[in-house]
């Protein structure tokens, strides 16, 4: 550490500002990514091809935007973080509009490559941003508002592609991208927040202006995938993801719920996207796991482990019901968008199968949402300042598998099981079969839980040690 002052460290509004920006921007990455789905059906009438080709096409994308955050989480933990993140917002509003443009399977790939490119720096990077803002106490409430802006973007996309792409499904990638050049224009107010800010350990050294100049180099690597417990959050994304990879299926599933129901594919649409919509709302409980987690923790490191653990095994059953119970859809076809949507509303309280399968969806989602706010914080607690965004990138890429890998064979499995089950019958088996993935996720939260306490306090003692010799 190094006795430099840093020259803009921003007033409380200023910070109070730059908070938001990050937190909410954050959103805009999974915005783009639940785009897509609900669109599969015009998409693959406009370009021509099968909708299990755009799963395809949605699974690379993952994948690419995991690989990605990588080079650019390694290239944010040794530099300005600032910069990176407007050039990552610049080209995926790039690919965000070229999707727009496209006229065959190609082209729409290419595009949503590149936009996958630049959304791998804004969780990456501004994940290492947002934790050097959070002190310990609270870093399980306030990465709850992180993820549950994440999951605020999945929503915003499936209720933007459903409602605005019904009948013209570029519309919404149009939008989505003067969106993402507000947001570059929007980075360019915030302050650049100073590296290791929030840890107790540096905050007399902090205070008296010191700089925190540790930064990550390619030997820290073998160092940070020997810390048992970044070893199980890496690995547990991938069961993980396999299961919520599979969900952004679920607009289809109520798609296809309607349509056998007889209404029109237009209007199917758009019922798909608004009971997806309802159906995750349980995400907003992430406060509540978020919370949980700073509460345990405060009584024993291994509280964050346990309560993601319990979360995500408990949940299991209650998605299981969701996909099985059947709805009685009651729109008026072929009606304008409000119309529907406002039908679909009504059904909730007039419809008690619709009441029941909200009510189990959100439980479920409540429950599985305890994951996200304690894996983030767990990553912040376990690794220094340095290297938060490379294991946050290390964690995103094999979430990113799993997820291209739930993604891309649920959609080959729905169309093998179409032989025996026909649709949606094909779509509510092959759903359920995936969320068995959440049963190895929870064991391997259960052995982060005993193997966190000992990297916490290796993290402590290194950076009292940093502050003593400054």
């Amino acid at each position: 550490m190094t006795g430099s002052r840093t020259s803009r460290r921003g007033n409380a509004a200023h910070r109070l500002y730059s908070v938001v920006v990050f937190v909410l921007l954050a959103s805009l990455d999974n915005v783009a990514i639940g785009l897509v789905p609900p669109l599969y059906g015009p998409i693959s009438g406009a370009l021509g091809v099968p909708q299990r080709m755009l799963g395809l096409v949605t699974a690379v994308s993952f994948l690419v935007s995991a690989v990605a955050a990588v080079a650019w989480a390694y290239v944010g933990d040794r530099t300005n973080r600032k910069p990176l993140l407007m050039v990552g917002t610049l080209v995926w509003a790039a690919g965000t509009g070229g999707s727009a443009f496209a006229t065959g399977l190609p082209t729409f790939l290419a595009a949503q490559l590149v936009a996958a490119v630049g959304l791998g720096a804004v969780g990456s990077v501004g994940f290492s941003v947002v934790t050097d803002l959070i002190s310990p106490r609270r870093r399980g409430l306030v990465m709850s508002f992180w993820g549950l802006s994440q999951g605020v973007g999945t929503l915003a996309g499936t209720l933007t592609g459903g409602l605005l792409g019904a009948t013209d499904w570029r519309r919404p990638f149009l939008l989505l991208t003067v969106v993402g050049l507000a947001a570059t224009v929007a980075y360019l107010l915030t302050y650049d927040i100073r590296r290791g800010q929030s840890e107790p350990e540096l905050a007399a050294a902090i205070e008296a202006g010191v700089e925190y100049d540790y930064r990550i180099t390619r030997s820290d690597l073998p160092r940070i995938l020997g810390r048992r417990t970044n070893r199980w959050l890496i690995l547990q994304g991938l069961t993980a993801q396999a299961a919520f990879g599979s969900l952004v299926w679920l607009p289809v599933l109520f798609a296809e719920r309607a349509q056998e129901q007889g209404y029109s594919t237009a209007t199917a649409v758009v019922v798909g996207s608004v009971f997806a919509t309802l159906f995750q709302l349980g995400g907003v409980f992430s406060i509540v796991g978020g919370l949980a987690g700073d509460a345990l923790q405060r009584r024993t490191p291994r509280g964050r482990a346990l309560v993601a653990a319990v979360g995500v095994l408990a949940a299991l059953p209650f998605y299981l019901v969701l996909f099985f119970v059947p709805i009685r859809i009651d729109v008026p076809d072929g009606g304008g968008t409000g119309a529907v949507v406002g039908a679909v509303l009504a059904s909730v309280v007039t419809e008690p199968t619709v009441g029941l399968s909200l009510l189990t969806a959100v439980v479920a989602l409540a429950l599985t949402s305890a994951n996200s706010p304690n894996w983030f914080a767990l990553i912040a607690d376990v690794n220094p300042p340095e290297h938060r965004g490379t294991v946050y990138s290390l964690g995103n890429l094999v979430n990113g598998v799993g997820r291209a890998a739930g993604n891309g064979l649920v959609g080959a499995a729905f169309h093998a099981l179409r032989a025996a089950f026909p649709p949606p019958l094909n779509y509510a088996v092959g759903l359920a079969a995936f969320q068995l993935f959440f049963i190895p996720t929870g064991l391997m939260y259960w052995l982060a839980s005993r193997t966190s306490p000992g990297d916490i306090a290796a993290v402590g003692d290194l950076l009292h040690d940093r502050a003593d010799r400054h």
